[in-house]
């Protein structure tokens, strides 16, 4: 079985990509793709007739959920690049495609790691070039100077990969490349000399694989612990920002109304700063759904104290329009019953109870008028007809 190798990603993030490049690009990666399909079918069927552990079937399930995520983000990328007719929000939307996570790149356990297209491929030729070895699928005879090659090709992924590493984790990261680096070299020259290596290849395909794949995962990880901390500092600044607008809402509701909701507007400084850790990031998360969850329940009560008074005032001018409409608004008990109706909505704070209570009575008034209206005084007697 011989493998393939995944091709070299053009560009990067945010940089929109060349048309050209992305033509080439494309078209490897439907080659690895289908070779990648290929080797995997072979490394199942070898699994299937042989005692597999659990670490191993994990490894062959992940390495079909990485193929399975390319191959959708390849056709997302055929689809916009479109035979070549691509102007510059395409070729933005074409490097997002590349260097962007992909939805769902099946790294098992629950843990879904933000993995961009070329780390995905990576991980994969990891995975797969430490199942052919596992399963002993390669021939022995020939098969050493190209297991050789494939070792000098993935210590080149590593010395890459090591240097992304941040800086407290870095000279560890180097020894350990050192180290391989030297064993390789080492099978290099028995293999030269025309030396047995076959018990030399095995384990030490496995320990680049396994490193390659730990510095993969590792990268993943920190830059979704990263981004994790990016979206509480900005839930953070929003929620402040939230706090000084809700104060003013809050004195306003005790200002104009009586009684007010008496709800405490969270204190967001009290919450500190963004931890970097995870799970005390987990954990400040937590908190901040539940400062937005009671910042919300105090908006809510507030707005609804000061439109309950502002929905008064609203009855209380269409009762006035209506008194005008059906010629009573000139009445002195309609005249009386808004005036005083207004007066006492516009106190400050204005006991809504009471309001409430002279609204309807102003409505009453206004009804009875129009309905009843006025009393009618005694007769008149006309003082010009003459005395019998």
């Amino acid at each position: 079985m011989s493998g393939v190798t995944a091709p070299v990603a053009p560009g990067r993030l945010g940089r929109p990509l060349e048309p050209a490049q992305v033509q080439t690009y494309l078209a490897e990666l439907e080659e690895w793709l289908r070779g990648r399909r290929t080797e995997l079918d072979e490394l199942d069927a070898a699994a299937l007739t042989a005692q597999t552990s659990d670490e191993l079937t994990r490894d062959l399930t992940l390495s079909m959920a990485l193929w399975k995520a390319a191959s959708d983000r390849h056709q997302l990328l055929v689809a916009t690049w479109d035979g070549g007719r691509v102007g510059p929000t395409e070729r933005e939307r074409l490097s997002v495609l590349v260097w962007g996570h992909l939805q769902d790149a099946g790294t098992g356990g629950g843990a879904g790691l933000a993995l961009s297209l070329p780390e995905a491929c990576r991980l994969s030729d990891a995975l797969v070039s430490q199942l052919r070895t596992r399963l002993a699928l390669d021939p022995v005879a020939d098969a050493h100077a190209r297991r050789v090659a494939d070792l000098r090709v993935a210590l080149d992924r590593l010395r890459d990969q090591v240097a992304l590493e941040p800086e407290d984790a870095r000279p560890r990261a180097q020894r350990t490349l050192e180290a391989l680096t030297e064993r390789a070299d080492d099978v290099a020259e028995r293999a030269r000399r025309g030396g047995d290596v076959g018990g030399l290849l095995g384990p030490l395909e496995n320990e680049i694989a396994r490193f390659e794949r730990d510095l993969i995962v590792g990268g993943a990880q920190r830059r979704t612990a990263r981004e994790r901390m990016a979206v509480a500092a900005e839930r953070l600044s929003g929620l402040a920002a939230r706090e000084g607008a809700l104060t003013q809402l809050a004195r306003r509701a005790v200002r104009t109304v009586s009684p007010a909701p008496r709800h405490a507007v969270p204190d967001v400084s009290a919450l500190g700063p963004v931890p970097s850790s995870d799970d005390a990031l987990t954990a400040y998360l937590a908190r901040l759904d539940r400062v937005d969850a009671a910042m919300a329940l105090a908006q809510n009560r507030y707005a609804a104290a000061i439109a309950e008074r502002d929905e008064l005032l609203s009855r209380l001018d269409g009762y006035a329009a209506k008194a005008s409409a059906v010629g009573v608004g000139h009445l002195p008990d309609v005249v009386e019953a808004e005036r005083t109706a207004r007066e006492v909505l516009h106190r400050e704070p204005a006991p809504i109870p009471v309001a409430h209570q002279l609204v309807e009575a102003f409505q009453a008034w206004v009804d009875w008028s129009a309905t009843e209206g006025p009393p009618s005084g005694p007769a008149r007697t006309d003082d010009t007809e003459a005395t019998p």
